[in-house]
């Protein structure tokens, strides 16, 4: 039973949700993004009673968020690579435990290829659970204004 509520206190926290991040850490980045302005288009919300078509845990269809310039600089100054093809580049998804919004589509997926190359997040074995390293509680601190407690 306890390793039960330890996996699913980690899923809470920090997963990956196809190729991005989700969770706490996927909500937390997705509003810093939105506090400073690198993306624009909604709130980071989800509210059944004013979304049409979405729904959790689900990709969202109600709203459009797109980068913006600083957001773009932004996130290339952290060294995240601005992904480029067919597929669109900020989408997102509705949280199934934290009930807002977390970054997907290729932008979602540039961010947790960075977060992985910078050592900032590990994969957890067996599961789709991401571990905050220490390096990782900086970075979250010092680019996006997360404070991520040990």
């Amino acid at each position: 039973m306890r390793a039960e509520r330890t996996r699913a206190a980690r899923l809470r926290s920090a997963r990956t949700c196809y190729d991005h991040v989700a969770g706490r850490l996927g909500v937390a980045v997705m509003g810093s993004l939105l506090e400073r302005q690198a993306l624009i288009g909604g709130d980071g919300r989800y509210d059944p009673r004013r979304d049409g078509h979405d729904a959790l845990s689900k990709p969202g269809h109600d709203l459009r968020y797109e980068l913006t310039d600083t957001g773009r600089d932004f996130l290339t100054g952290i060294g995240v690579e601005m992904p480029t093809g067919k597929r669109p580049l900020v989408r997102y998804c509705v949280d199934w435990t934290e009930q807002r919004h977390h970054l997907s589509g290729g932008l979602g997926r540039a961010v947790l290829d960075r977060f992985l190359s910078a050592g900032w997040v590990k994969r957890v074995p067996r599961g789709r659970a991401l571990s905050v390293t220490d390096d990782g509680r900086r970075a979250l601190a010092g680019c996006f204004g997360i404070d991520w407690g040990a």
